[in-house]
């Protein structure tokens, strides 16, 4: 996770909160979790990498740049087509 820059994946204003233990807005009724939840959740899939992940709901992109830290591929698909486009643009930024 220290590889993943979070603030990377908050909206602009609350930058400044990026590195607290709670999740934050990112638009569209959507969070960014708490470092803690991605933390939890990465640790318990326990990926190789040679993995491939599927992810369902991008939203920050934030769980996904974390994921394709540890994973061969990573796939993630969003259904707010506005919060898709921009972690789209998010990740290959962060070139992940």
């Amino acid at each position: 996770m220290r590889k993943v820059p979070r603030d990377a994946f908050v909206p602009g204003p609350l930058r400044e909160l990026s590195y607290t233990d709670r999740p934050l807005p990112i638009g569209h009724d959507q969070t960014i979790s708490q470092p803690y939840i991605v933390g939890l959740m990465t640790e318990a899939l326990q990926l190789k990498p040679t993995d491939r992940v599927l992810e369902i709901g991008t939203g920050s992109g934030y769980q996904a740049a974390i994921l394709a830290e540890l994973a061969a591929k990573v796939y993630t698909i969003e259904i707010v087509e506005p919060l898709g486009k921009k972690r789209r643009r998010d990740l290959a930024a962060a070139r992940v």
